[in-house]
């Protein structure tokens, strides 16, 4: 890369601590850039899934008793009780490791959260769902049968459908939580080449769904273990030249 990118979100001394006890982020400072996919990886229960929940704040339904630290966004905290959490989501989208569709038709799994967002005309419904599918690569698949039930697609369709959901309403960022997990190597291959084409018009936070991926993925990566963040810096650094042995580790296999 040319020229580092502008940081989007700056994630600072950021602790969280579940009811139970279980510290599941500890003191996480870290950069999200701008137009760029940027990966979190490390071994489970590292604290990687807890920390995307945390950005478009679905911790919020969880039972949390410490939260400290602050997450900027656009320069407002998105940890303030006062940001509108509705909004936020659609500004910060998240798909999640196996596709949820809607039990509608592939046309109204799109349109439905267009109503939902205030889009309630026809005529811009219809293009934003023709857009959204065109961005997801799902378009010339599913055009001619936009009104048959969404859970007829294939896996592989599906996951591109609710990421085509999320694009419709025009996100900023859009998080992926092991979006490829459940899928076959084509299907992953097609959501691996589609992230890498959309990263021009927003910014990506993925979970990956291991360390072969992350490495093929990152324009950015953080390394995650026990709730810490080991280490951070761009894909190339992190995956040829870490500077801290538990992630040389952790990426040369020796443990994970």
């Amino acid at each position: 890369m040319n020229s580092e990118p502008a940081d989007i979100i700056q994630v600072r001394n950021l602790t969280l601590r579940y009811s139970d006890g279980k510290e599941s982020l500890k003191d996480i400072n870290l950069s999200i850039k701008a137009n760029a996919i940027n990966v979190l990886f490390g071994p489970a229960n590292g604290g990687k899934s807890t920390l995307l929940r945390t950005l478009n704040r679905l911790n919020d339904l969880t039972d949390v008793s410490v939260m400290q630290g602050e997450v900027l966004f656009n320069g407002k905290n998105l940890l303030d009780p006062d940001i509108d959490v509705i909004e936020l989501r659609r500004t910060i989208g998240i798909v999640f490791s196996r596709p949820v569709v809607l039990p509608m038709t592939i046309y109204e799994n799109i349109s439905y959260g267009l109503a939902l967002a205030g889009i309630r005309s026809k005529v811009q419904q219809k293009e934003r769902v023709k857009e959204a599918l065109q961005q997801a690569v799902l378009w010339d698949e599913v055009y001619d049968r936009l009104d048959t039930p969404a859970a007829e697609l294939s896996g592989g369709q599906k996951q591109r459908l609710c990421l085509a959901r999320s694009l419709a309403l025009k996100p900023e960022v859009i998080m992926l939580d092991e979006p490829t997990s459940a899928l076959d190597p084509v299907s992953t291959a097609n959501i691996e080449d589609l992230l890498q084409r959309i990263k021009e018009e927003l910014t990506i936070i993925l979970v990956p769904h291991n360390t072969q991926q992350a490495a093929r993925m990152a324009d950015y990566a953080a390394f995650f273990l026990q709730g810490e963040l080991v280490e951070w810096g761009t894909g190339e650094q992190i995956f040829t030249r870490p500077k801290e042995k538990k992630t040389q580790d952790y990426v040369e296999g020796r443990f994970g």
